[in-house]
């Protein structure tokens, strides 16, 4: 709003009207008095933007004036018209807070030079009101911004289905959540600003996240891991758990650490991962009729030549018949048994073994089948493994699985000109697990008979195996926290490595 009003005071009329007419003529509205009396009930009744009044009047003079009216309204300027010499008189009105002075007589240019000044200050002042109530209002609202905000994270931190724990530059606990009280069973009020990281978490724990803050600055955000974290009251929980580590123009500030449960998740996992195998040995057993009716074919043709040999005193037919029965026997057994390991949980029994002599043993069991029919079993021993802890049932039973497949795919390899030989290697791979190789060159596999390797019910030696050996060697391995790897090419032969974790008895 531009300041229009101006309230002329003199106690000469003529003086009044001539500066009345002219400030009008420039576009001004203009109020007037003849006395600082009435000066003073004018400004009370219209409050003009900017008072032009004589210093000297009689009664009330300038000076007075200009102190009532900036009693009434410091924001008003006032402009004082002075006689010459009348210098002590100014600097008293300047002093007061007229905002300027000029000298009698006016001039037009002087007073227009006095009234833009005036204009220039309410102009000033009015932005800077403006500007004060938006600074204000703005500072209200990030205020409120900030306290939301606070509010929501505080909100959210609580409410998480993670523990969170946070630490600051000294590694004293500053965030502690609800979840992190459920999971570590200390109470917020014993832990938070009073322990620190090292009286919080286990050595093992605190070491990890140590090493983290220690790491290059320009990874600030770590991957989830899981592990099995014991807290002070002896518990074990699986966890994920991930990390951001906090930088303040490059010096450390802090850590933030996240925990997941997985209890519940691993042992839903363990729940569907028995019942998938429940189904899988029930579609099996629904699939094992045509198997289970070759087996006792077997039996039924070896007990008729053995009846035949009792019967006619032949000594060979009757040793014929009992080979055949021990066959069928045994497949029965294997079967059996194949089925009881994949229906059941097992957990592995772990002991100091030597993995070397378990492969020993289980080629020795192979070696005859292999001379006879013109295979030759070939062994490479990494003497460094020595003695670790292991379940040796697990590793024999994988083992010779492995191994006896890697006979029958030489047996069906159409191609008779090859020297057909199994190959069974142990060695350290580059992450310290024991590996245990199988490599024949036999008739390999194409890749639709390697997809379903290890699934229930598939068997690539058609109606001569059950489906159940690799299956039972797979599950073997997970339960012994390990990994089996298959490469094959179809006519050249298949490669099984079975990983280990390696470690070392006490």
């Amino acid at each position: 709003m531009s300041a229009n009003k101006i309230l002329i005071v003199d106690d000469e009329e003529i003086i009044v009207r001539l500066l009345s007419m002219s400030l009008r003529s420039d576009g001004y509205e203009t109020v007037t008095a003849y006395s600082g009396e009435q000066g003073l009930e004018v400004f009370k009744a219209k409050s003009p933007d900017i008072v032009v009044t004589d210093i000297k009047m009689p009664g009330m003079d300038g000076l007075e004036l200009l102190k009532k009216i900036k009693e009434l309204d410091p924001e008003k300027e006032v402009i004082i018209v002075t006689g010459h010499g009348d210098i002590d008189s100014t600097i008293t009105a300047l002093q007061y807070g007229a905002s300027d002075f000029i000298n009698k007589p006016v001039r037009d240019e002087a007073l227009a030079i006095a009234l833009k000044r005036a204009k220039t200050k309410i102009a000033i002042r009015k932005k800077l009101e403006e500007y004060t109530e938006n600074l204000e209002i703005k500072v209200a609202e990030a205020t409120e911004e900030i306290r939301r905000k606070s509010n929501f994270q505080r909100l959210l931190i609580k409410s998480s289905n993670d523990a969170i724990v946070a630490f600051d530059h000294n590694w004293k606990v500053i965030v502690y959540n609800p979840e992190a009280v459920r999971m570590f069973g200390q109470a917020a009020k014993d832990v938070r600003n009073k322990m620190t990281i090292d009286e919080l978490y286990t050595p093992d724990m605190a070491k990890i996240f140590k090493n983290q803050a220690q790491s290059e600055k320009d990874q600030t955000t770590f991957p989830w891991n899981e592990k099995i974290i014991k807290t002070k009251d002896e518990r074990q929980i699986p966890v994920r758990y991930a990390s951001d580590v906090l930088y303040e123009k490059g010096e450390f500030v802090g850590t933030v650490n996240f925990f997941q449960d997985l209890t519940e998740i691993k042992r839903l996992e363990k729940e569907l991962v028995q019942s998938e195998r429940l189904a899988a040995v029930g579609q099996t057993v629904s699939g094992l009729a045509h198997y289970v009716k070759n087996i006792l074919i077997g039996l039924k043709g070896g007990s008729y030549v053995v009846d035949v040999g009792i019967a006619k005193d032949n000594t060979e037919k009757f040793k014929t018949g009992w080979k055949t029965i021990k066959r069928n026997i045994k497949r029965i057994g294997d079967l059996t048994q194949d089925l009881l390991t994949y229906s059941k949980q097992r957990e592995p029994e772990f002991e100091p073994c030597n993995p070397n002599d378990i492969v020993g043993e289980a080629v020795e069991l192979v070696k005859d089948t292999a001379v006879s029919n013109d295979i030759l079993v070939l062994t490479e021993f990494d003497k460094t493994i020595g003695k670790v802890l292991a379940d040796p049932q697990t590793i024999h039973r994988s083992l010779l699985n492995l191994v006896n497949n890697a006979i029958d795919a030489c047996l069906e390899d159409e191609d008779t000109s090859k020297k057909h030989e199994v190959r069974i290697k142990t060695y350290k791979d580059k992450n310290k697990m024991i590996c245990f190789e199988v490599k024949d060159n036999g008739c390999g596999m194409d890749k639709d008979t390697r997809k379903q390797l290890f699934d229930p019910m598939f068997s690539s030696k058609g109606g001569k195996g059950t489906g159940l050996g690799l299956l039972v060697t797979g599950k073997l391995i997970e339960e012994h926290n390990g990994v089996i790897k298959t490469e094959t090419s179809l006519g050249n032969g298949s490669t099984f490595t079975i990983k280990l974790p390696c470690k070392k008895p006490n």
